[in-house]
């Protein structure tokens, strides 16, 4: 009988193209709108992540001031200095490394091109504490890091910028009034978490940023790397009383300092990230509903046009079930494939999409899956009142039906 059935259903189909077409088109553009921003939230959660991620492993970042980012109040807070850093990796348990920064814009200047970069200031440990690695060269030596010697490591954007396909290592360029040899070149990490490209930056010994560009002993960063499988909230708490000490701080006095876990700002982002895409999902879903009212109304205009077909079909036996199914199994069917037209609309978008916003393609196997169930159900719900109202008609009635 459900083969029969569905036979029934695929030939009432196929006689009305274009009106099956335009049937299923909310359920077409819902599923695929659905199916698309949660791919994409999904994509934009992973990369969010991973660029939190690529700042460095089980970072710690503690800076002047009780707020972090614009508008924080670093003025009135004094800077830190390196034996602050000394202390740090002497005093403190769990700490992989830790690496003083000081930081100053600066035009780099290479033969007849030229830069605005950031320039750190810092010691080999920032290469462990932000995981970066070397494409080429190699890290500051011991007695260059002393002697704050005329020497610099540099990403991959300032060497596209200023030597092109020329090799760096071993040219020199100029930055303010300070002519320095290139040592190594970094390698690339593409963009941050907050959009800024990570490429763009040049680093020497913080000896020699402090008494050459930023004429101050200042640190305005202190990069702590916690040991694998530290407990985060002992060493910040750890780090918060070592800090307090040095700083001559009272019992009473707020701190003026604070200390960024960056894998809670990762998970602070990726939540706010899904919350989003969760939003999204369902404001797009409201045109399944749509696509769901326009099923029944074209079923209802077909149990009209087929209401003499019904009565003869009814006259000849045919139970009120059989006819109830016949309606309810094309409804259902046409809600199907638009899913399935839909999901394949989405793989497209999704695809393109994440090319051009920079995010991984992740195909989720759930969603697709969710997305194609609910459109099957949708086809059931507001598919039964046309089918219910066929299988009801008066065998005599429908017959006499013009």
């Amino acid at each position: 009988m459900w083969w029969n059935t569905l036979g029934l259903a695929l030939r009432e189909i196929r006689r009305n193209l274009l009106r099956s077409f335009l049937t299923i088109l909310g359920i077409v553009i819902g599923v695929a709108a659905v199916v698309t921003m949660v791919t994409i939230g999904q994509g934009a959660t992973r990369a969010v992540s991973e660029q939190i991620t690529s700042l460095g492993t089980n970072l710690l970042m503690i800076r002047p001031g009780q707020r972090m980012g614009p508008g924080r109040d670093a003025a009135g807070s004094p800077p830190f200095r390196q034996a602050d850093a000394d202390a740090i990796a002497a005093q403190i348990a769990s700490i992989a490394a830790v690496a003083p920064q000081a930081a100053t814009g600066a035009i780099a200047i290479h033969g007849a091109r030229n830069w605005s970069t950031v320039v750190y200031g810092t010691t080999n440990a920032y290469f462990e504490t932000n995981n970066w690695t070397l494409a080429d060269g190699r890290m500051f030596e011991p007695a260059e890091l002393r002697a704050g010697s005329s020497v610099c490591v540099i990403g991959a954007t300032v060497r596209r910028e200023l030597f092109g396909a020329e090799e760096p290592v071993g040219s020199r360029l100029r930055l303010r009034n300070i002519s320095c040899e290139v040592v190594g070149l970094l390698r690339s990490k593409g963009q941050g978490g907050i959009g800024q490209d990570q490429d763009d930056l040049v680093l020497m010994p913080i000896a020699t940023v402090q008494r050459r560009l930023t004429g101050n002993l200042n640190v305005g960063t202190l990069l702590v790397s916690m040991a694998p499988g530290a407990d985060a909230e002992r060493v910040k708490a750890e780090l918060a009383r070592l800090l307090r000490e040095r700083r001559k701080l009272a019992d009473s006095d707020e701190n003026n300092f604070n200390i960024l876990d960056t894998q809670q700002l990762a998970d602070t982002l990726s939540g706010t990230t899904q919350v989003m895409t969760t939003l999204l999902g369902a404001v797009a879903a409201v045109s399944l509903l749509v696509g769901g009212i326009g099923i029944m109304n074209i079923m209802l205009v077909s149990v009209t046009e087929r209401t003499r077909e019904i009565g003869i079909r009814l006259a000849i036996g045919a139970l009120g079930y059989e006819v109830l199914a016949q309606f309810l199994v094309e409804a259902v069917v046409l809600a199907a494939l638009g899913g399935l037209i839909g999901i394949v609309l989405a793989a497209g978008a999704s695809v393109a999409l994440a090319g051009l916003m920079g995010v991984p393609y992740l195909f989720d196997p759930g969603i697709n899956l969710l997305a194609f169930g609910f459109a099957a159900a949708i086809g059931i719900v507001f598919g039964y009142f046309p089918a219910r109202r066929a299988a009801r008609l008066d065998p005599i009635e429908a017959l006499r039906h013009e």
